[in-house]
């Protein structure tokens, strides 16, 4: 393609491929994720890695405050239905959203008992569940696998960074290679695999970025959501960057758009986009303050997409070496 005259179909007019667009061609009408908060830990928080989870992590900074107040998955379910069903009375069709730390970090008949309870609710019409990479088991990409003929089932796999080095300074846990695996796998039985990055860590650069875009490039990602680093009150990298504020060099709402395109550009047009960024709340985000809201995302996006006249996978390469992109 040389000009955006030339855009594929499925982006609708825009320059990159929207989630929301894709879901209401293929769905009908919008789905809204209802998050839970499952009593579930994490391998590098409950020692089996470490403890004190990842460098960046808080993850009360992306958790709806009713998920502190309830512990019940249903009255969870109950309480955010109510909520969106208020903010966006338009919407087809409710998931079940198990978003705080790893959703499949468990015995399988533990994940059963906690995934049916949500699948039980009347208003629920699917799963979407979050984890990590290395918390993956043949045994339950097998058992979503099979909910996912009856039911809708997606899986979202925290990427964070495709660079090893990047992933051992903020103290994953594992590495890309690991994350590669876990999505082949996933893809292989058919499950929709959504992957999240987290742009501007300690150690990441321009160069490692678009590398890391051209090995996930390679992958069988249905999705992406990309978040901009942030600095979250109580976690490693807050107390760094209190200590030492240059150590840790943050993106402008510029330069993190800019970023964002670079990826985009090397990324193949089926991957779908669903976040441009994340909101922390002012209580618990130590730095930066853009200032801007999320919902003026994807405008800034387009404007940049524009103003460089590209789109997504105007560089995209079939070919490719894929594996670690340090």
């Amino acid at each position: 393609m040389d000009s955006a005259s030339s855009l594929p179909i499925e982006f609708g007019g825009r320059r990159y491929h929207a989630y929301n667009d894709w879901v209401r061609r293929h769905h009908g009408g919008r789905l809204q994720k209802i998050s839970i908060d499952a009593g579930f830990t994490c391998p590098n928080r409950d020692g089996a890695l470490g403890t004190g989870g990842c460098s960046f992590c808080n993850n009360d900074g992306f958790t709806p405050s009713y998920l502190r107040e309830q512990r019940e998955i249903r009255q969870q379910i109950d309480t955010g239905v109510s909520f969106m069903r208020r903010r966006y009375p338009n919407t087809r069709a409710f998931l079940a959203y198990f978003q705080s730390y790893s959703n499949t970090y468990g015995e399988l008949e533990q994940l059963k008992a906690r995934y049916q309870t949500a699948l039980e609710h009347p208003d629920i019409a699917g799963l979407v569940v979050g984890t990590r990479p290395d918390c993956l088991p043949d045994a339950t990409l097998d058992y979503l696998s099979q909910l996912s003929r009856h039911t809708q089932v997606e899986l979202e796999i925290g990427i964070e960074s495709c660079n090893d080095d990047v992933l051992r300074e903020c103290l994953r846990g594992h590495d890309f290679a690991c994350t590669a695996d876990a999505i082949h796998r996933a893809a292989k039985r058919g499950l929709f695999v959504t992957g999240h990055l987290l742009l501007g860590l300690p150690g990441e650069s321009r160069d490692s970025l678009i590398a890391g875009a051209e090995a996930l490039a390679q992958l069988p990602l249905d999705a992406l959501k990309f978040h901009q680093l942030q600095i979250v009150r109580h976690t490693r990298l807050a107390k760094q960057y209190t200590e030492d504020p240059a150590s840790i060099p943050l993106f402008s709402p510029e330069g993190y758009i800019d970023a964002v395109v670079d990826m985009l550009e090397r990324l193949p047009p089926t991957v779908k986009i669903q976040r441009l960024g994340s909101e922390v709340p002012p209580r618990l985000r130590l730095s930066p303050d853009w200032g801007v809201r999320l919902s003026r995302f994807p405008e800034m996006l387009e404007e940049c997409l524009l103003a460089r006249n590209t789109w997504q996978a105007r560089l995209f390469r079939t070919a490719g070496k894929q594996g670690h992109a340090g």
